[in-house]
C-alpha cells in the first residue's frame, strides 16, 4: 500500500465551524421539559379543533434554545414535552400524542441542528447577517415543520381535508410568531452576556419611561384603534424603535416582549376572535423584526464607533509621540553635553560654580523632560490637554527647524514668513503635531520627481482682534472639490501608506482649541488653520 494513504488526514479546516454542543446536565433537563410544558399550558387558547395549533405558541422559541445549546440530545426531551402537553392538555391518546410528539420534536431539533451549522457562533444576534439568517431559517424551517404536521393531523383525521389550509396557516403562524419574539429574550436570559445587557438595561431609569410609552400604546391600539379596526395599531412602533435606537438589541428584545406579552393579556380579556387574534400577530412579528434589525444596526454602529475612536486615540498617541520625541531631543542633548562638561572639569579639577552650575542645568533638563513624560502619560490615561501660555512665532520656528534637514536633503525650499506677535492659549504639543502634520502633507505633496519646483511656505495673518490664521502653502498640484470633501474623512488618504488618520487627529485638535481646520480648493496646495489668540507677545515681532 502506498505510504501516502497510510498518513493521517487533517479534516479539521474542512469542517464548518458551528456552535458547540454542551453536556446536558439534569438541572437543564428539568428546565426545558417543565418550562416548555408551562409555556404550552400558558398560550394554549383559541385552539383549532382542541390541538396545539394556536395564535402564539412560545414553547418552540424555548426547545430551539435548548437544541442550539446542547444539540440533539434536546430533541427527545423536546418530544416527551410535547407528549406530555397533548396527553394533558389536549387529551389525545397515547400512541397519537407519541407519534405527534416524535414528529414535532424532529422538526424542531432539525431547525436548531440548522442554526447551529448556519449560524457558527453563539453571538446569534450580534450581527445583522446573523439575524437575517436567523429569521430564514425559523420562518423555512417552521413552514416545513408545519406542513408536516398539519398533513399528519389531516391523515389521523384530526383535522378535515377541507380545513387543512387554514389549520396549515394559523400552526404556521403561531410556531413563527411565538419563536420569532420569544426565543430572543430566552436566548439572552439563557446566557451571561444576555442577562448582564438585561440588567444594564433594567438598571437605567429610561426603561421606565419605555414601559410607561409601550402601555401606552398598547392601550391606544387597543381601545381607541379597536372601534376602527385596529388602524392605531402603527403605535405600536414607537416604543419599540425607541427602545431599539437607545438600548440597541437588548433594547428592542424587551420592549418586544412587554408588548407581545400585552397583546395577549388584552385580546384574552377583550374575548377576540382567533381570527382577530391572527390578524394582530402577524403584525406583532413584523413590529418584533423590524425592532430587532434597528437594534442590532445600533449595536453594530456603536461598535464600528468604539473601534474607530480606538483607533483614532492609538494615531494620536502615534502621532502626538513624535512631537514628544521632538521634544525630548533637547533636554537629552542638553543633558549629554553638560554631563560631558562636568567630566572634564572634574577631570581639571574644577569643583567651584563652574560645576556647580552645569549640575544645575542637568537638573533642570532632568525636570523639563520628565514634565514632557508626564504629559505622555496623561494622555495615554485620560486623553487631557494641558494648556499654556504659547508664542505663536516660537511655534512656528520650532516646527520649521525640525524640517530643514528633510527639506535639504529633499531639495525642498521651506520658508517661513514673519509671524505676528502674539499667544495662544493651547496645548504646545498637540499644536505642534498640527502643524508638524501639516507640513509634512506638504513635503509630499512636492516630493514628485517632475515638479519643476518644490516650495513650501509657512505665513501666518491676524484675522480680526482676536484670531489669527497659519497658512501652509506647498507647490504642489492642489486639490479637486471631491478630494476636498473627503479629505477630513476617517481612512481617507490620497497616500498608498498613509491611514488617512493625521488630517482627522488635526481637525479634532482645531476644534478643542476653539478654531477651524480646512484646505483651500485651487491650482496649489494650501491648508488654513485659525485659532483663538490670547493676547500680544510682549517680544514683538519674529
Amino acid at each position: 500500500m502506498n505510504k501516502e494513504n497510510n498518513r493521517s488526514v487533517d479534516w479539521s479546516g474542512l469542517i464548518e465551524p458551528m456552535i458547540p454542543a454542551r453536556k446536558m446536565r439534569w438541572v437543564d433537563a428539568l428546565v426545558l421539559v417543565t418550562g416548555f410544558i408551562a409555556l404550552d399550558w400558558v398560550s394554549y387558547f383559541h385552539p383549532l379543533h382542541g390541538l396545539s395549533i394556536t395564535p402564539w405558541d412560545p414553547a418552540p422559541a424555548l426547545g430551539l434554545v435548548f437544541a442550539l445549546r446542547f444539540g440533539w440530545s434536546a430533541a427527545l426531551l423536546i418530544a416527551l414535552a410535547i407528549f406530555v402537553g397533548d396527553a394533558w392538555l389536549r387529551n389525545l391518546p397515547f400512541a397519537v400524542s407519541a407519534a405527534l410528539a416524535v414528529l414535532l420534536a424532529t422538526g424542531y431539533g432539525a431547525i436548531g441542528e440548522a442554526l447551529r451549522r448556519r449560524l457558527k457562533s453563539e453571538e446569534i444576534f450580534f450581527g445583522r447577517y446573523g439575524l437575517f439568517e436567523w429569521v430564514s431559517v425559523v420562518v423555512v424551517g417552521t413552514l416545513v415543520n408545519s406542513a408536516a404536521f398539519i398533513f399528519a393531523l389531516t391523515a389521523l383525521d384530526l383535522v378535515p381535508i377541507s380545513e387543512r389550509t387554514v389549520a396549515f396557516a394559523r400552526h404556521w403562524i403561531g410556531d413563527t410568531v411565538g419563536i420569532l419574539v420569544t426565543m430572543p429574550v430566552i436566548w439572552m436570559v439563557s446566557g451571561e452576556r444576555g442577562r448582564a445587557l438585561l440588567r444594564r438595561l433594567a438598571m437605567k431609569g429610561e426603561t421606565v419611561a419605555l414601559l410607561v410609552a409601550a402601555a401606552a400604546a398598547l392601550w391606544i391600539a387597543f381601545s381607541v384603534g379597536a372601534e376602527s379596526e385596529f388602524k392605531y395599531f402603527y403605535v405600536l412602533f414607537l416604543p419599540i424603535v425607541w427602545a431599539a435606537a437607545r438600548g440597541g438589541f437588548a433594547g428592542a428584545v424587551l420592549i418586544a416582549t412587554v408588548i407581545q406579552i400585552g397583546i395577549i393579556v388584552i385580546v384574552n380579556r377583550l374575548g377576540f376572535s382567533a381570527i382577530s387574534v391572527f390578524e394582530v400577530q402577524m403584525l406583532t412579528v413584523v413590529l418584533a423584526i423590524l425592532g430587532f434589525f434597528v437594534g442590532v444596526v445600533v449595536d453594530e454602529q456603536r461598535r464600528v464607533s468604539s473601534e474607530l475612536r480606538q483607533t483614532l486615540r492609538l494615531a494620536a498617541a502615534g502621532e502626538m509621540a513624535g512631537a514628544l520625541a521632538h521634544e525630548l531631543n533637547q533636554p537629552l542633548t542638553a543633558l549629554s553635553a553638560y554631563a560631558t562638561a562636568c567630566d572634564k572639569l572634574l577631570q581639571q579639577g574644577d569643583t567651584g560654580d563652574r560645576l556647580r552650575d552645569a549640575v544645575r542645568r542637568i537638573v533642570s533638563e532632568s525636570e523639563r523632560a520628565g514634565e514632557v513624560i508626564r504629559r505622555l502619560r496623561d494622555f495615554f490615561r485620560t486623553g487631557t490637554t494641558q494648556l499654556e501660555s504659547v508664542v505663536l512665532g516660537d511655534l512656528l520656528t520650532s516646527s520649521v527647524a525640525s524640517f530643514s534637514g528633510r527639506a535639504e536633503k529633499a531639495g525642498i525650499r521651506l520658508t517661513l514668513a514673519p509671524v505676528p506677535d502674539c499667544v495662544l492659549l493651547a496645548d504646545r504639543l498637540q499644536l505642534e503635531v498640527v502643524i508638524r502634520n501639516l507640513l509634512s502633507n506638504a513635503f509630499d505633496a512636492v516630493s514628485n520627481p517632475s515638479a519643476a519646483k518644490r516650495l513650501v511656505h509657512l505665513s501666518a495673518l491676524m484675522e480680526g482682534p482676536g484670531r489669527v490664521c497659519v497658512q501652509v502653502e506647498d507647490s504642489g498640484p492642489g486639490l479637486s472639490a471631491a478630494s476636498a470633501a473627503r479629505l477630513f474623512e476617517p481612512f481617507e488618504s490620497t497616500k498608498s501608506s498613509g491611514l488617512g488618520l493625521g488630517l482627522v487627529i488635526s481637525r479634532a485638535i482645531v476644534d478643542a482649541h476653539g478654531g477651524n481646520l480646512w484646505a483651500e480648493i485651487g491650482g496649489h496646495g494650501m491648508f488654513k488653520l485659525v485659532l483663538p489668540v490670547e493676547r500680544k507677545a510682549a517680544h514683538g515681532n519674529i
